[in-house]
């Protein structure tokens, strides 16, 4: 692990880079500015046909160094110290103080680069990295930035220590839109890491971040707060309301399904009440007996005279 301690506790917690990892993202950068270059030469070569030599000499000579010196520098100038090999093998460029560098320390890495990598086929280079205690190169050394990594494990990322709890919630109303990834990264690496560093530097450290955050915020810390517990209870706070954002995004349960309505019967027909009711049958049992016949003298005649008596054939006068 490295012992360099940062001014704004930017690599607290990564690594120097190794000669391996450093070499193979160096041929990959080389790869790739030696193909632009050559791109370059063919086309200027092309363009450049009816020009006299001593105008293809320059033409040549500018032409490597806007390619494989200023194209490096730009690149590492306006991605704070990540080329395509760097970014590719997970490395960073940075000041010694832990900074992002600015385009007067890609220039020197640049120059020096050219004696030590293009001059001498990386010989120097590679020397100077195996002697330095932390890999430097010549142009680390001269432009003071120093080659760290910057995939850490994430089984060795240390959590941050939870601020004192009477400073829990105190900052709930705080702005924090305005306070820069760099600077969290920063605040956080110094609270996982603030054990490990002399009292004196820590301190130092601590109310520079929190100066820093402050200024960000609009919010001094308060009186007699000390500067690492203001900056564990901000990140504290910032972490509560990240967590509250993440879990009112979440998608709220979907309710149980209903179960499907089950078939009605088939509704019966409706016959309209008629005007006149029908009354209702009378039963067998009341219905009307025959009618006897009567006889001459008035009374009731016997049903088996008329079968056994004889019939004469037309009218019978009376007896």
């Amino acid at each position: 692990m490295s012992e360099l301690v940062t001014g704004d506790a930017v690599v607290l917690g990564l690594r120097p880079a190794k000669l391996p990892s450093r070499a193979l993202a160096l041929v990959i950068d080389l790869v790739a500015v030696g193909t632009v270059f050559v791109l370059v030469s063919i086309g200027l070569a092309i363009a450049t046909v009816t020009l006299d030599e001593a105008a293809v000499a320059a033409v040549a000579v500018a032409t490597f160094l806007l390619v494989l010196v200023g194209v490096p520098i730009a690149v590492e100038t306006l991605s704070h110290g990540r080329s395509l090999g760097k970014l590719a093998c997970g490395l960073r460029v940075v000041r010694d103080d832990g900074g992002p560098i600015r385009f007067r320390h890609a220039l020197v890495r640049g120059a020096m680069g050219v004696v030590e990598i293009l001059a001498t086929l990386g010989a120097i280079a590679a020397i100077a990295s195996l002697v330095s205690a932390r890999g430097r190169r010549l142009g680390d050394v001269f432009a003071g930035t120093l080659v760290v990594r910057e995939r850490v494990p994430a089984g060795r990322a240390a959590a941050v220590p939870p601020p004192p709890p009477w400073l829990v919630g105190r900052f709930a109303g705080l702005d924090l839109s305005a306070v820069p990834d760099d600077l969290w990264l920063g605040v956080r690496q110094y609270l996982t890491r603030m054990h490990q560093l002399d009292a004196a530097v820590g301190r130092a450290m601590s109310e520079r971040l929190a100066g820093e955050l402050a200024a960000r915020t609009g919010a001094p810390a308060p009186a007699g707060v000390p500067a690492a517990a203001f900056l564990a209870a901000v990140v504290n706070e910032r972490q509560t309301r990240d967590a509250r954002r993440a879990f009112a995004a979440a998608p709220a349960a979907a309710p149980p399904p209903h179960p499907a309505p089950l078939p009605y019967p088939a509704p019966l027909p409706h016959y309209a009440p008629s005007a006149h009711p029908v009354p209702a049958p009378h039963p067998a049992s009341a219905q009307a007996a025959p009618v006897r016949p009567l006889g001459l003298d008035g009374a009731a005649a016997d049903p088996g005279a008329d079968a056994v008596r004889p019939s004469t054939g037309g009218f019978a006068p009376p007896a």
